[in-house]
C-alpha cells in the first residue's frame, strides 16, 4: 500500500483585513491511503472536532443549505428548482433548508455547537423564517419557553 503524505505546516491563523473579510488558516495533513485521500488535523485542534457522533438532522439540514446556496450563487446551478430536479427532492424542502443560511451567526453557531435547547426543531428554524435576527432569537426563546429578553415586548397571538 502506497501512502502520500501533503503538510502544511505552521500554526492555526485568523487574518482580518479592513474591507471586512476574515481568513483562517489551519495547518493539515492529507494523507493518501490506496487513492483515498484523509484530511488530518494537528493535535492541537483534534479535541475540538467531535468524532464518532453522526451530525445532528440540524447540522445536516445546515450544511446542506449552505452547500445548495453556493451552488446557486456560482452559477453551479441555475435555481432551487435545478437543484431539486438534480437531487430528487421537493423545492420547498432545499427552500427551507437554504433559509437555515439566513439564520444569526450565534444560532448557526448554536446548531453546529448543539446548543440550542432541544425544544428547538428543524421546522421552528426553516419554515418561514423571520427576516431579522433579533426575531429569529425570540422565535427560538419562545420555542425553548424562554422569557423574552430584556426590552422586548413578549410575542402578541391575537385570535379571530
Amino acid at each position: 500500500m502506497r501512502t502520500t503524505i501533503v503538510e502544511f505546516p505552521g500554526e492555526p491563523e485568523i487574518v482580518r483585513r479592513a474591507d471586512g473579510a476574515i481568513t483562517v488558516a489551519i495547518p493539515i495533513r492529507i494523507k493518501r491511503y490506496s487513492g483515498r485521500k484523509q484530511v488530518v488535523l494537528p493535535a492541537s485542534l483534534a479535541p475540538a472536532v467531535p468524532s464518532g457522533r453522526p451530525p445532528t438532522a440540524l447540522q445536516v439540514a445546515l450544511a446542506r443549505g449552505h452547500r445548495w446556496l453556493r451552488q446557486i450563487e456560482s452559477g453551479q446551478v441555475a435555481n432551487i428548482a435545478a437543484i431539486a430536479k438534480r437531487d430528487q427532492v421537493d423545492a420547498s424542502y432545499i427552500s427551507r433548508m437554504v433559509n437555515l443560511t439566513t439564520l444569526a451567526p450565534d444560532l448557526q453557531a448554536a446548531i453546529l455547537d448543539e446548543t440550542l435547547p432541544e425544544q428547538v426543531s428543524l421546522f421552528t428554524l426553516a419554515a418561514d423564517t423571520p427576516l431579522t435576527w433579533e426575531e429569529q432569537r425570540q422565535r427560538v426563546a419562545d420555542a425553548a419557553g424562554q422569557p423574552p429578553r430584556a426590552g422586548q415586548q413578549p410575542a402578541v397571538v391575537r385570535g379571530d
